[in-house]
């Protein structure tokens, strides 16, 4: 019993005299663990961000060639329904 608990304290002993000298280690490793996965959230942010941007432009793009051929539809239209009114009229009073 005597010698498992002399074999406890030493082994005690070494892992305390050894923790001091590893922790500053583990510290910058995870620290630069972190400045990487830091720099690589800016990236895939600014990727979201270029892709919603594209995203963006091209339904506004749709939308707005949607509004405008219909805007042309419709003035082509009321210059129709204006022609035919002024055609009948003319030919009436002549």
């Amino acid at each position: 019993m005597a010698k498992s608990t002399q074999l406890l304290k030493g082994i005690l002993i070494v892992a305390l005299s050894i923790l001091p000298a590893a922790l500053p280690v583990a510290a910058r490793a995870q620290s630069n663990d972190d400045n990487k996965s830091v720099g690589r959230d800016v990236k895939d942010a600014g990727h979201a961000t270029k892709e919603a941007g594209k995203k963006t432009g091209h339904e506004t793009k749709k939308d707005t060639k949607k509004v405008v051929h219909k805007a042309a539809r419709k003035t082509g239209q009321g210059a129709d329904k204006v022609e035919d009114k002024t055609r009948n009229t003319d030919n009436d009073k002549r």
